[in-house]
């Protein structure tokens, strides 16, 4: 693993931290003017759903940098960067169903594959 596959794992770390978190929070604060294709609910999903996500999206960035697990260091950054791999796959079908743009799901899924790559390597 070099100094790239670093940066880019805290990057994806820290996106996904910020994610996670705003997932959580402003879940009903969002308007619904931005787009509610499905029961009038802002993301398409329902809350519970939305939660789960989020607090998946901060165990897994937190794994990917903290120093500390039951498991090695490098087992868990593998497991959670393979978890946010699958994650963000699934958010790159889920917003081509919807007919949304998938760009920025697909860019998260292009550097958690990266991540992936030079954890594995």
């Amino acid at each position: 693993m070099n100094s790239l596959d670093l940066w880019v794992q805290y990057i994806v770390a820290g996106v996904f931290l910020c994610v996670g978190v705003t997932k959580i929070m402003s879940y009903r604060r969002r308007p619904r003017s931005l787009g509610a294709h499905s029961a009038g609910l802002p993301f398409g999903l329902p809350r519970g759903w939305m939660v789960a996500v989020g607090v998946f999206e901060i165990a897994a960035a937190l794994a990917l940098v903290m120093p500390f697990g039951l498991l090695s260091q490098l087992t868990l950054a593998q497991l959670a960067a393979a978890g946010l791999a699958v994650l963000t796959g699934t958010a790159v079908i889920y917003h081509m169903r919807r007919q949304e743009t998938a760009i920025p799901s697909l860019t998260l899924f292009c550097l958690v594959l990266l991540v992936v790559v030079g954890r594995w390597m």
